[in-house]
């Protein structure tokens, strides 16, 4: 991978909700969570003949940032990320019951804690544009409900989230801020490509309403999971000829594509795996991953470019997204020395100036 800096656009970011997402608990292989300082302090320190990361996507849950924060809170999650000559981009809203918000399709009261918990996102998303620490990026969601209950009743349950979206919607567009509903199979509604798509018609937001693609959980949608239908890859699938997961993901792209709001680089090993409390999802891999099945600056490039080849600036930055991994090798800087090193892959493939 070439590590020369040839764009400035798009900014490359970190998450730093892996520190969190399948952490905590008592059961098998259960890790504590890693807190927000060192995860700035990782990212802050890595770093490749030269070239930095920009800045972190943030999650607005505790033990991490609370979505009650106060102003002074705020400033001081500011401050923090700014002395380390980070920025911070878009923001997970926690829209799920243990946090405080409800399921997407569940009852009016459950409907409206969602709502809730965007809107406080969105109130915290202009604070710290105030700021002056954030410029771009947009605020995550999800349906907040499992594929099995939205299987209950297919139609009925997508027009109550597609509703729910909507009420969302007009809650980001009063504070300037846009949606990126998160594609990944473990969302009703949202767990295969066409579904997600049908959604995003559904809403009919396109404006401020759309998805947030990340390249991991995206694969697991051409083989099926959770929703077999829609598989597009045969189950006989041999992945030494590559050509054609990505023709299938250009397959995808074309439908997903126009509904881009935010971007995930990540790799996958075309398996699924689930920690602590979280559900199996597409299992995120190290770059160098022996077992990593996706090219990643080109499978990118299938996403961040449209049918002619053109780069879409679909969104001003990128991000790395590397959940599940056990805390000896979150806390390693080589591995985010190689993070690095792929999404400055990426940005040279696709990126403007």
């Amino acid at each position: 991978m070439s590590t020369q800096n040839l764009h400035k656009y798009p900014a490359i970011h970190n998450a730093m909700w892996p520190g969190l997402v399948g952490k905590g608990g008592d059961g098998p292989g259960a890790e504590p969570p890693i807190d927000l300082e060192t995860m700035l302090d990782l990212t802050a320190s890595a770093e490749v003949d030269g070239i930095k990361f920009d800045g972190v996507d943030i999650f607005l849950s505790l033990p991490h940032t609370d979505i009650d924060s106060s102003d002074d809170d705020l400033k001081k999650l500011a401050d923090s990320v700014a002395r380390r000559g980070l920025v911070i981009g878009s923001l997970v809203a926690p829209v799920w019951p243990p946090t405080g918000g409800g399921s997407a399709m569940g009852s009016a009261e459950e409907r409206a804690a969602f709502v809730g918990q965007v809107r406080k996102a969105c109130a915290i998303g202009k604070k710290l544009k105030d700021l002056g620490i954030r410029k771009y990026g947009v605020v995550r969601i999800d349906s907040a409900c499992g594929p099995g209950d939205w299987a209950a009743d297919p139609a009925g349950n997508t027009k109550k989230i597609a509703a729910t979206f909507r009420d969302a919607a007009a809650v980001a567009e009063s504070y300037g801020e846009r949606l990126a509903a998160e594609g990944e199979i473990c969302w009703g509604g949202m767990h295969s490509w066409k579904y997600l798509a049908e959604l995003m018609e559904e809403t009919d937001r396109p404006a401020t309403v759309g998805i947030q693609a990340d390249m991991a959980h995206l694969s697991l949608y051409t083989l099926g999971y959770n929703a077999p239908e829609h598989r597009i890859l045969p189950e006989d699938y041999d992945w030494k000829d590559i050509s054609v997961f990505e023709d299938a993901t250009r397959t995808m792209a074309q439908v997903l594509r126009p509904w881009i709001k935010d971007f995930h680089v990540a790799q996958n090993d075309a398996t699924v795996k689930g920690q602590g409390s979280h559900d199996k999802t597409g299992r995120h891999c190290l770059p160098k991953d022996p077992n990593g099945k996706i090219n990643i600056p080109t499978v990118a490039g299938i996403w961040l470019r449209d049918d002619n080849g053109v780069v879409t600036k679909s969104t001003q930055h990128i991000c790395w997204d590397g959940c599940m991994f056990p805390n000896d090798v979150m806390s390693s800087a080589s591995t985010w020395r190689d993070v690095l090193s792929a999404m400055i892959s990426v940005r040279n493939a696709h990126g403007w100036d």
